[in-house]
């Protein structure tokens, strides 16, 4: 699948850069109890870790606060993806399981303090390109209303934006009978070509050893 950067989002972001993984013949259902345990033992140990801390000190959720801002978004106001998880678990309103994709991408969101968007590719349209949303641009997100993506970074296809690090669409939501899946990591920019190769693979691993299928990974952006 092609995928693209925007000049104006790489001008406006030195060493921007994500993870690219593509799915193919997965089989995503209930998750296995290893993988159910192990996000409900790591959020516990995010609580505790967090009791003495400020959530904006976190490194990932800090870089990525000050992204949004950069491209002209309040962070206060639309937190991305992965703060919006750590705050959840600050309040001890944990994640409950819901299928082995959405949970893998939760459980290494949080891992690595980045959003990370999974996505039915039977369900994307043409090339794609990651881009600054444009004024009237918006869709129904998975948090059940309408969003602005307004100076938001967004990914979009021939038939419009359907991701971002801050909600993703409803319309290439993956589930129960998704087969193939685009999962994108918003990496930090801060992170090595080197860490930022490791840690995609590692995602890639992991996933494919509970759904199953064939997958490729590639980086997107540059040092």
């Amino acid at each position: 699948m092609e995928i693209q950067l925007s000049t104006e989002l790489t001008e406006l972001i030195p060493h921007f850069k994500m993870g690219v993984i593509e799915y193919q013949n997965i089989i995503v259902e209930d998750s296995p109890q290893m993988l159910k345990g192990r996000l409900q033992l790591f959020q516990e140990s995010i609580y505790f870790d967090l009791e003495d801390h400020n959530l904006t000190e976190i490194p990932g959720i800090q870089e990525w606060r000050a992204i949004f801002k950069k491209t002209g978004k309040d962070p206060n106001r639309y937190r991305h993806s992965a703060e919006a998880l750590f705050r959840r678990v600050k309040k001890q309103n944990y994640l409950p399981s819901i299928q082995s994709a959405t949970d893998l991408n939760n459980f290494f969101s949080l891992k690595y303090q980045v959003p990370i968007g999974v996505y039915d590719m039977d369900f994307i349209e043409g090339p794609i390109e990651i881009r600054i949303g444009g004024e009237n641009e918006e869709y129904i997100g998975l948090n059940g209303r309408s969003n602005s993506l307004n100076r938001l970074i967004i990914s979009a296809d021939h038939k419009g934006p359907f991701g971002s690090p801050f909600v993703d669409s409803e319309r290439t939501a993956v589930t129960k009978n998704t087969k193939n899946a685009l999962q994108l990591i918003y990496l930090r920019p801060s992170t090595s070509l080197e860490e930022a190769k490791k840690l995609t693979e590692s995602l890639m691993t992991m996933f494919t050893q509970i759904s199953g299928g064939e997958s490729k990974c590639y980086l997107l952006g540059s040092e």
